[in-house]
């Protein structure tokens, strides 16, 4: 007998995360992405915070599509840069991965003090509920790039407890010990009780 999966939407175009969070979540859901639903709009994220960017996009699929739904935000925080790059770590250069890295890497010329989290906040919108959910890692920049996977600032972030990059590990590993990887199973755990 084969069981229906619970369909969720995950407010995200990113191909990367929707593999990641799938992975996470596990074979028990199917999760859509916001081609899956039709949605092409370039949805705003305008907060300073990351809970904020993550509820303003769920909030968005929720009023133009009707679906409950989880959206996410994550980023970058380095200590010695107050936080930064932060809610603008996708954007950090006005490029991409590479650029974001570059740009990162040069302000960190000469520190030593190299400590940095990454953070990713969900927001689920579920009936008429919202809930939160934070995952943190806490790590460290390293002064070059190393690793082939991963995406955005994985080649440079080692995590605590280990002395490869997110890149190096590979994904069974980081799904298992990312901040995002944290933030989906309070979700999953929270799904899996409603």
């Amino acid at each position: 007998m084969t069981t229906m999966k619970r369909k969720i939407v995950f407010a995200t175009n990113n191909a990367h995360k929707l593999e990641e969070v799938a992975a996470i979540l596990g074979e028990e859901f199917e999760v859509l992405g916001l081609r899956a639903i039709g949605c092409t709009a370039d949805i705003p994220e305008t907060s300073d915070t990351f809970a904020g960017n993550a509820l303003q996009k769920a909030q968005y699929v929720k009023e133009h599509y009707g679906y409950d739904c989880f959206a996410d935000d994550s980023g970058l925080e380095v200590d010695v840069l107050d936080g930064a790059p932060g809610v603008y770590s996708a954007r950090y250069s006005g490029g991409g991965s590479e650029e974001n890295m570059t740009k990162l890497l040069h302000k960190l010329t000469g520190k030593s003090e190299r400590g940095a989290q990454f953070r990713t906040v969900i927001a689920l919108l579920i009936g008429e509920e919202t809930h939160l959910f934070e995952g943190i890692v806490r790590g460290t920049i390293i002064n070059e790039r190393c690793g082939e996977g991963g995406f955005g600032y994985d080649p440079i972030f080692v995590p605590e407890g280990y002395d490869l990059t997110f890149a190096q590990l590979g994904s069974e590993v980081k799904n298992r010990i990312s901040h995002r990887a944290k933030a989906v199973e309070q979700l999953a755990k929270f799904l899996r009780n409603d």
